[in-house]
Protein backbone atom coordinates (compact mmCIF):
# COMPACT_ATOMS: atom_id res chain seq x y z
CA UNK A 1 0.00 0.00 0.00
CA UNK A 2 1.00 3.21 -0.79
CA UNK A 3 0.96 6.13 2.31
CA UNK A 4 -1.53 9.37 1.16
CA UNK A 5 -0.19 12.63 1.51
CA UNK A 6 -0.56 14.10 4.82
CA UNK A 7 -3.63 16.61 3.50
CA UNK A 8 -5.43 13.81 2.20
CA UNK A 9 -4.98 11.62 5.09
CA UNK A 10 -7.67 13.58 6.81
CA UNK A 11 -9.04 15.13 3.72
CA UNK A 12 -12.98 14.82 5.01
CA UNK A 13 -11.90 17.48 8.01
CA UNK A 14 -11.57 20.26 5.34
CA UNK A 15 -15.66 20.36 5.42
CA UNK A 16 -17.30 21.98 8.43
CA UNK A 17 -20.69 19.81 8.06
CA UNK A 18 -18.91 16.74 8.39
CA UNK A 19 -16.84 18.27 11.49
CA UNK A 20 -19.89 18.72 13.47
CA UNK A 21 -21.50 15.10 12.36
CA UNK A 22 -18.41 13.59 13.48
CA UNK A 23 -18.91 15.11 16.65
CA UNK A 24 -22.54 14.88 17.37
CA UNK A 25 -21.96 10.92 16.32
CA UNK A 26 -19.25 10.50 18.57
CA UNK A 27 -21.13 11.78 22.04
CA UNK A 28 -24.02 10.01 21.34
CA UNK A 29 -22.07 6.89 20.67
CA UNK A 30 -19.69 7.63 23.71
CA UNK A 31 -22.89 8.54 25.19
CA UNK A 32 -24.69 5.08 24.63
CA UNK A 33 -21.24 3.30 25.63
CA UNK A 34 -21.36 4.02 28.72
CA UNK A 35 -25.17 3.33 29.69
CA UNK A 36 -24.29 -0.11 28.44
CA UNK A 37 -21.49 -0.72 31.03
CA UNK A 38 -23.85 0.23 33.85
CA UNK A 39 -26.37 -1.57 32.39
CA UNK A 40 -24.53 -4.95 31.87
CA UNK A 41 -23.01 -4.84 35.45
CA UNK A 42 -26.51 -3.76 36.78
CA UNK A 43 -28.17 -6.74 35.74
CA UNK A 44 -25.52 -8.99 35.97
CA UNK A 45 -25.25 -8.04 40.07
CA UNK A 46 -29.44 -8.15 39.93
CA UNK A 47 -29.70 -11.84 38.73
CA UNK A 48 -25.98 -13.16 38.62
CA UNK A 49 -27.68 -15.08 35.34
CA UNK A 50 -25.40 -14.96 32.00
CA UNK A 51 -29.26 -15.65 30.13
CA UNK A 52 -30.00 -12.20 31.15
CA UNK A 53 -26.66 -10.24 29.71
CA UNK A 54 -28.01 -11.86 26.22
CA UNK A 55 -31.58 -10.53 27.22
CA UNK A 56 -30.16 -7.30 26.73
CA UNK A 57 -29.67 -7.69 23.44
CA UNK A 58 -32.35 -8.94 22.10
CA UNK A 59 -34.44 -5.81 23.99
CA UNK A 60 -32.76 -3.33 21.73
CA UNK A 61 -33.07 -5.85 18.95
CA UNK A 62 -36.79 -6.30 18.54
CA UNK A 63 -37.56 -3.01 18.07
CA UNK A 64 -35.11 -2.37 15.20
CA UNK A 65 -36.90 -5.46 13.13
CA UNK A 66 -39.86 -4.07 13.77
CA UNK A 67 -39.88 -0.31 12.43
CA UNK A 68 -36.67 -1.35 10.02
CA UNK A 69 -38.87 -0.71 7.20
CA UNK A 70 -40.90 2.37 8.16
CA UNK A 71 -37.07 3.86 9.48
CA UNK A 72 -35.60 3.81 6.42
CA UNK A 73 -38.44 5.49 4.56
CA UNK A 74 -38.82 7.67 7.11
CA UNK A 75 -34.99 8.91 6.52
CA UNK A 76 -35.60 8.66 2.76
CA UNK A 77 -38.50 10.98 2.96
CA UNK A 78 -37.89 13.44 6.02
CA UNK A 79 -34.74 15.55 7.07
CA UNK A 80 -31.85 13.17 7.94
CA UNK A 81 -30.13 15.90 10.41
CA UNK A 82 -34.50 16.13 11.96
CA UNK A 83 -34.34 12.50 12.66
CA UNK A 84 -30.91 12.30 14.32
CA UNK A 85 -31.68 15.78 16.76
CA UNK A 86 -34.80 13.73 17.75
CA UNK A 87 -33.01 10.86 18.08
CA UNK A 88 -30.12 11.73 20.17
CA UNK A 89 -33.00 13.64 22.48
CA UNK A 90 -34.43 10.32 22.54
CA UNK A 91 -31.38 8.55 23.63
CA UNK A 92 -31.27 11.35 26.87
CA UNK A 93 -34.39 10.53 27.63
CA UNK A 94 -33.91 7.13 28.07
CA UNK A 95 -30.42 7.56 30.25
CA UNK A 96 -32.69 9.47 32.59
CA UNK A 97 -34.89 6.69 32.96
CA UNK A 98 -32.47 4.15 33.66
CA UNK A 99 -31.59 6.84 36.18
CA UNK A 100 -34.85 7.34 37.70
CA UNK A 101 -35.87 4.01 38.18
CA UNK A 102 -32.54 2.97 39.77
CA UNK A 103 -32.87 5.69 42.19
CA UNK A 104 -36.73 4.28 43.27
CA UNK A 105 -34.95 1.27 44.09
CA UNK A 106 -35.80 -1.06 41.66
CA UNK A 107 -35.18 -4.82 41.95
CA UNK A 108 -35.85 -6.62 39.09
CA UNK A 109 -34.82 -6.12 35.45
CA UNK A 110 -37.94 -5.97 34.13
CA UNK A 111 -37.74 -1.90 33.97
CA UNK A 112 -34.34 -1.68 32.74
CA UNK A 113 -35.45 -4.30 29.54
CA UNK A 114 -38.68 -1.61 29.32
CA UNK A 115 -36.50 1.45 28.46
CA UNK A 116 -33.95 -0.82 26.36
CA UNK A 117 -36.85 -1.67 23.82
CA UNK A 118 -37.41 2.14 23.63
CA UNK A 119 -33.26 2.54 23.20
CA UNK A 120 -33.48 -0.19 20.41
CA UNK A 121 -36.47 1.79 18.59
CA UNK A 122 -34.70 5.01 18.98
CA UNK A 123 -31.80 3.38 17.06
CA UNK A 124 -33.86 2.17 14.89
CA UNK A 125 -34.05 5.75 13.10
CA UNK A 126 -31.08 6.70 14.07
CA UNK A 127 -29.12 4.22 11.83
CA UNK A 128 -30.69 4.73 8.59
CA UNK A 129 -30.85 8.80 9.19
CA UNK A 130 -27.11 9.02 10.04
CA UNK A 131 -25.74 6.48 7.67
CA UNK A 132 -27.63 8.17 4.82
CA UNK A 133 -26.76 11.63 5.63
CA UNK A 134 -22.70 11.33 5.61
CA UNK A 135 -22.36 11.32 1.55
CA UNK A 136 -24.01 14.66 1.63
CA UNK A 137 -21.34 16.18 3.65
CA UNK A 138 -18.68 15.33 1.53
CA UNK A 139 -18.02 15.04 -2.02
CA UNK A 140 -18.03 11.45 -3.58
CA UNK A 141 -13.86 12.18 -3.91
CA UNK A 142 -13.23 12.02 -0.15
CA UNK A 143 -15.92 9.58 0.57
CA UNK A 144 -13.89 6.41 1.38
CA UNK A 145 -11.72 9.13 3.50
CA UNK A 146 -14.76 10.16 5.61
CA UNK A 147 -15.79 6.56 6.39
CA UNK A 148 -12.57 5.59 7.60
CA UNK A 149 -12.56 8.54 9.96
CA UNK A 150 -16.17 8.28 10.80
CA UNK A 151 -15.62 4.61 11.66
CA UNK A 152 -12.42 5.70 13.41
CA UNK A 153 -14.24 8.14 15.84
CA UNK A 154 -16.99 5.98 16.48
CA UNK A 155 -14.86 3.26 17.93
CA UNK A 156 -12.87 6.09 19.85
CA UNK A 157 -16.00 6.62 21.60
CA UNK A 158 -16.65 3.07 22.11
CA UNK A 159 -13.22 2.85 23.87
CA UNK A 160 -13.71 6.10 26.19
CA UNK A 161 -17.22 5.57 26.35
CA UNK A 162 -17.02 1.90 28.47
CA UNK A 163 -14.12 3.34 30.40
CA UNK A 164 -15.38 6.39 31.65
CA UNK A 165 -18.99 4.48 32.50
CA UNK A 166 -16.37 1.60 34.17
CA UNK A 167 -14.57 4.25 36.13
CA UNK A 168 -17.36 5.89 37.07
CA UNK A 169 -19.32 3.16 38.65
CA UNK A 170 -16.46 1.81 40.32
CA UNK A 171 -15.64 4.39 42.03
CA UNK A 172 -19.58 5.84 43.20
CA UNK A 173 -20.65 2.13 43.31
CA UNK A 174 -23.81 2.95 41.86
CA UNK A 175 -25.26 3.10 38.22
CA UNK A 176 -27.25 6.19 38.41
CA UNK A 177 -24.00 8.38 38.25
CA UNK A 178 -23.27 7.16 35.12
CA UNK A 179 -26.75 7.25 33.80
CA UNK A 180 -27.05 10.69 34.37
CA UNK A 181 -23.70 11.99 32.59
CA UNK A 182 -24.69 9.34 29.39
CA UNK A 183 -27.73 11.51 29.50
CA UNK A 184 -25.06 14.79 29.01
CA UNK A 185 -23.32 13.80 26.44
CA UNK A 186 -26.19 12.71 24.51
CA UNK A 187 -28.05 16.35 24.70
CA UNK A 188 -24.42 17.63 23.80
CA UNK A 189 -24.30 15.45 20.70
CA UNK A 190 -27.91 16.61 19.76
CA UNK A 191 -26.54 20.18 19.80
CA UNK A 192 -23.02 18.90 17.63
CA UNK A 193 -25.61 18.06 15.50
CA UNK A 194 -27.83 20.90 14.94
CA UNK A 195 -24.87 23.05 14.05
CA UNK A 196 -24.75 21.60 10.64
CA UNK A 197 -25.95 23.33 7.72
CA UNK A 198 -27.89 20.59 5.96
CA UNK A 199 -27.65 20.72 2.69
CA UNK A 200 -31.16 21.05 0.35
CA UNK A 201 -32.12 18.17 -0.83
CA UNK A 202 -35.22 17.38 -3.18
CA UNK A 203 -37.38 14.61 -2.08
CA UNK A 204 -39.92 12.06 -3.52
CA UNK A 205 -43.16 12.46 -1.95
CA UNK A 206 -43.52 10.95 0.85
CA UNK A 207 -45.49 7.28 -0.15
CA UNK A 208 -46.26 4.51 2.48
CA UNK A 209 -46.68 1.85 -0.36
CA UNK A 210 -45.56 -1.61 0.96
CA UNK A 211 -43.54 -1.70 -2.31
CA UNK A 212 -42.00 1.43 -1.37
CA UNK A 213 -41.25 0.30 1.86
CA UNK A 214 -39.76 -3.15 0.35
CA UNK A 215 -37.56 -1.96 -2.36
CA UNK A 216 -34.55 -1.52 0.32
CA UNK A 217 -34.85 -5.41 0.59
CA UNK A 218 -35.01 -5.71 -2.85
CA UNK A 219 -32.35 -3.70 -3.60
CA UNK A 220 -29.78 -5.63 -1.71
CA UNK A 221 -31.05 -9.06 -2.23
CA UNK A 222 -30.34 -8.21 -6.28
CA UNK A 223 -26.79 -7.14 -6.03
CA UNK A 224 -25.28 -9.85 -4.47
CA UNK A 225 -22.04 -7.78 -3.61
CA UNK A 226 -23.88 -6.06 -0.91
CA UNK A 227 -25.89 -8.72 0.29
CA UNK A 228 -22.43 -11.02 0.56
CA UNK A 229 -20.28 -8.09 2.24
CA UNK A 230 -23.41 -7.41 5.27
CA UNK A 231 -24.04 -11.03 5.46
CA UNK A 232 -20.18 -11.77 6.11
CA UNK A 233 -20.36 -9.43 9.01
CA UNK A 234 -23.64 -10.13 10.24
CA UNK A 235 -23.20 -13.56 11.02
CA UNK A 236 -19.48 -13.34 11.57
CA UNK A 237 -19.70 -10.72 14.85
CA UNK A 238 -23.25 -12.61 15.69
CA UNK A 239 -21.62 -16.11 15.97
CA UNK A 240 -18.07 -14.57 17.45
CA UNK A 241 -19.76 -11.86 19.25
CA UNK A 242 -18.39 -12.25 23.43
CA UNK A 243 -19.22 -8.66 24.34
CA UNK A 244 -22.47 -10.01 26.40
CA UNK A 245 -20.39 -12.20 28.46
CA UNK A 246 -17.82 -9.91 29.47
CA UNK A 247 -19.33 -8.99 32.66
CA UNK A 248 -18.58 -12.91 33.72
CA UNK A 249 -15.46 -12.73 32.18
CA UNK A 250 -14.56 -9.68 34.16
CA UNK A 251 -16.26 -11.02 37.70
CA UNK A 252 -16.30 -14.55 37.72
CA UNK A 253 -13.22 -15.25 35.30
CA UNK A 254 -10.93 -12.76 35.34
CA UNK A 255 -11.67 -10.93 38.55
CA UNK A 256 -11.31 -7.47 37.71
CA UNK A 257 -14.30 -5.71 38.57
CA UNK A 258 -16.42 -3.21 37.24
CA UNK A 259 -13.72 -1.03 36.12
CA UNK A 260 -11.47 -3.97 34.48
CA UNK A 261 -15.01 -4.54 32.25
CA UNK A 262 -14.51 -1.10 31.10
CA UNK A 263 -11.32 -1.84 30.04
CA UNK A 264 -12.48 -4.94 28.49
CA UNK A 265 -15.29 -3.45 26.63
CA UNK A 266 -12.49 -1.01 25.78
CA UNK A 267 -10.16 -3.28 23.90
CA UNK A 268 -11.93 -3.97 20.28
CA UNK A 269 -12.41 0.01 20.37
CA UNK A 270 -8.92 0.37 20.79
CA UNK A 271 -7.31 -2.08 17.97
CA UNK A 272 -10.70 -0.33 15.86
CA UNK A 273 -8.90 3.04 15.93
CA UNK A 274 -5.53 1.88 15.26
CA UNK A 275 -6.67 0.11 12.35
CA UNK A 276 -9.20 2.73 11.03
CA UNK A 277 -5.84 5.41 11.20
CA UNK A 278 -4.13 2.76 9.23
CA UNK A 279 -5.92 2.37 6.38
CA UNK A 280 -6.80 6.23 6.51
CA UNK A 281 -3.27 7.08 5.28
CA UNK A 282 -2.94 3.55 3.53
CA UNK A 283 -5.87 2.72 1.84
CA UNK A 284 -7.37 -0.71 0.56
CA UNK A 285 -6.28 -0.07 -2.73
CA UNK A 286 -5.72 -3.25 -4.16
CA UNK A 287 -7.57 -6.62 -3.11
CA UNK A 288 -9.58 -4.96 -0.26
CA UNK A 289 -12.31 -8.20 -0.61
CA UNK A 290 -9.90 -10.76 -0.17
CA UNK A 291 -8.02 -8.66 2.87
CA UNK A 292 -11.63 -8.29 4.38
CA UNK A 293 -11.78 -11.90 4.33
CA UNK A 294 -8.64 -12.99 5.57
CA UNK A 295 -9.05 -10.47 8.61
CA UNK A 296 -12.82 -12.18 9.57
CA UNK A 297 -11.19 -15.26 9.58
CA UNK A 298 -8.58 -14.13 11.97
CA UNK A 299 -11.50 -12.33 13.84
CA UNK A 300 -12.86 -15.65 14.80
CA UNK A 301 -9.77 -17.46 15.37
CA UNK A 302 -8.54 -14.04 18.50
CA UNK A 303 -12.23 -14.87 19.56
CA UNK A 304 -11.26 -18.08 20.18
CA UNK A 305 -7.89 -17.34 22.22
CA UNK A 306 -9.89 -14.73 24.05
CA UNK A 307 -12.17 -17.08 25.20
CA UNK A 308 -9.26 -19.91 26.05
CA UNK A 309 -7.36 -16.82 28.11
CA UNK A 310 -7.31 -16.51 32.06
CA UNK A 311 -4.73 -13.81 31.69
CA UNK A 312 -6.30 -10.31 32.19
CA UNK A 313 -3.38 -8.63 29.53
CA UNK A 314 -3.88 -11.87 27.02
CA UNK A 315 -7.87 -11.01 26.91
CA UNK A 316 -6.99 -7.53 26.31
CA UNK A 317 -4.27 -8.16 23.51
CA UNK A 318 -7.23 -10.39 22.00
CA UNK A 319 -10.27 -8.40 22.16
CA UNK A 320 -7.53 -5.48 20.64
CA UNK A 321 -6.97 -7.56 17.48
CA UNK A 322 -10.79 -8.86 17.09
CA UNK A 323 -11.54 -4.85 17.09
CA UNK A 324 -8.69 -4.39 14.69
CA UNK A 325 -9.49 -6.80 12.26
CA UNK A 326 -13.13 -6.35 11.96
CA UNK A 327 -12.94 -2.61 11.45
CA UNK A 328 -11.83 -3.31 7.73
CA UNK A 329 -15.28 -5.59 7.13
CA UNK A 330 -16.88 -2.30 8.45
CA UNK A 331 -14.97 0.29 6.30
CA UNK A 332 -15.71 -2.08 3.45
CA UNK A 333 -18.99 -2.67 4.04
CA UNK A 334 -20.30 1.14 4.74
CA UNK A 335 -18.59 2.45 1.75
CA UNK A 336 -20.40 -0.12 -0.29
CA UNK A 337 -23.69 0.46 1.22
CA UNK A 338 -23.48 4.19 0.44
CA UNK A 339 -21.46 4.34 -2.82
CA UNK A 340 -23.19 1.63 -4.32
CA UNK A 341 -26.85 2.78 -3.57
CA UNK A 342 -28.71 5.74 -5.49
CA UNK A 343 -29.47 8.45 -2.72
CA UNK A 344 -33.38 7.77 -2.85
CA UNK A 345 -32.62 4.68 -1.33
CA UNK A 346 -29.92 5.23 0.83
CA UNK A 347 -32.38 5.65 3.68
CA UNK A 348 -34.19 1.76 2.97
CA UNK A 349 -30.78 0.27 2.38
CA UNK A 350 -29.13 1.79 5.55
CA UNK A 351 -32.44 0.70 7.59
CA UNK A 352 -31.79 -3.14 6.42
CA UNK A 353 -28.11 -2.66 7.11
CA UNK A 354 -28.57 -1.39 10.64
CA UNK A 355 -30.87 -4.68 10.95
CA UNK A 356 -28.10 -6.73 10.05
CA UNK A 357 -25.47 -4.78 11.93
CA UNK A 358 -27.94 -5.17 14.81
CA UNK A 359 -28.39 -8.66 14.36
CA UNK A 360 -24.74 -9.30 14.74
CA UNK A 361 -24.43 -7.20 17.60
CA UNK A 362 -27.89 -7.16 19.97
CA UNK A 363 -28.53 -10.89 18.62
CA UNK A 364 -25.19 -12.02 18.70
CA UNK A 365 -25.48 -11.24 22.55
CA UNK A 366 -28.21 -13.12 23.17
CA UNK A 367 -26.92 -16.00 21.35
CA UNK A 368 -24.01 -15.72 23.69
CA UNK A 369 -25.79 -15.52 26.63
CA UNK A 370 -28.36 -18.60 25.26
CA UNK A 371 -24.89 -20.48 24.67
CA UNK A 372 -23.39 -20.24 27.89
CA UNK A 373 -26.50 -20.77 29.74
CA UNK A 374 -26.61 -23.84 27.70
CA UNK A 375 -22.99 -25.33 27.68
CA UNK A 376 -20.49 -23.00 30.21
CA UNK A 377 -19.55 -18.95 29.35
CA UNK A 378 -15.89 -20.24 28.10
CA UNK A 379 -17.59 -23.15 25.76
CA UNK A 380 -19.94 -20.85 24.18
CA UNK A 381 -17.37 -18.28 23.49
CA UNK A 382 -14.79 -20.71 21.79
CA UNK A 383 -17.97 -22.18 19.67
CA UNK A 384 -18.62 -18.70 18.27
CA UNK A 385 -14.69 -17.94 17.20
CA UNK A 386 -14.93 -21.23 15.67
CA UNK A 387 -18.54 -20.83 13.62
CA UNK A 388 -16.85 -17.43 12.63
CA UNK A 389 -14.05 -19.01 10.87
CA UNK A 390 -16.29 -21.65 9.41
CA UNK A 391 -18.92 -18.98 8.12
CA UNK A 392 -16.28 -16.98 5.91
CA UNK A 393 -14.89 -19.85 4.45
CA UNK A 394 -18.99 -20.71 3.34
CA UNK A 395 -19.21 -17.21 2.32
CA UNK A 396 -16.02 -17.11 0.14
CA UNK A 397 -17.96 -19.68 -2.09
CA UNK A 398 -20.83 -18.82 -1.86
CA UNK A 399 -20.19 -14.97 -2.72
CA UNK A 400 -17.48 -15.27 -5.37
CA UNK A 401 -17.77 -11.51 -6.19
CA UNK A 402 -15.75 -10.46 -2.78
CA UNK A 403 -12.90 -11.42 -3.52
CA UNK A 404 -12.78 -9.30 -6.31
CA UNK A 405 -13.36 -6.15 -4.16
CA UNK A 406 -10.43 -4.07 -5.52
CA UNK A 407 -9.86 -0.35 -4.56
CA UNK A 408 -12.21 1.10 -1.79
CA UNK A 409 -10.64 4.12 -2.58
CA UNK A 410 -11.44 4.72 -6.02
CA UNK A 411 -15.37 6.21 -6.48
CA UNK A 412 -15.64 4.35 -9.87
CA UNK A 413 -16.17 1.01 -9.03
CA UNK A 414 -15.17 -1.76 -7.00
CA UNK A 415 -14.43 -4.77 -8.59
CA UNK A 416 -11.24 -5.05 -10.83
Amino acid sequence: MQPQPTGAAVAAFSYPGFRFYIAGRFLVIFALEMQAVAVGWQVYAITNRPLDLGLVGLAQFLPGILLFLPAGHAADHYPRRSIMQVCALGFAACSLSLASFTIAGLRTVLPIYAVLLLVGAVRAFNGPASQAFLPHLVPATVFHNAVTWNASLIQTAMIVGPVAGGAIYGLTGSPVPVYFGAAAVALAGLLSVSLIRAPRIIREPAGSSLRMLLEGIRYIWNNQLILGTISLDMFAVLLGGAVALLPVYARDILHVGAAGLGLLRSAPGIGAVLMAVIVAHWPLRRRAGVKMLVCVFGFGVFIVVFGLSRNLWLSLAALTLTGALDMVSVIVRQTLVQMATPDSMRGRVSAVNTVFIGASNEVGQFESGLTAHWFGTVPAVVIGGIGTMLVVLIWAKLFPAMRRIDDLAAPQGFID
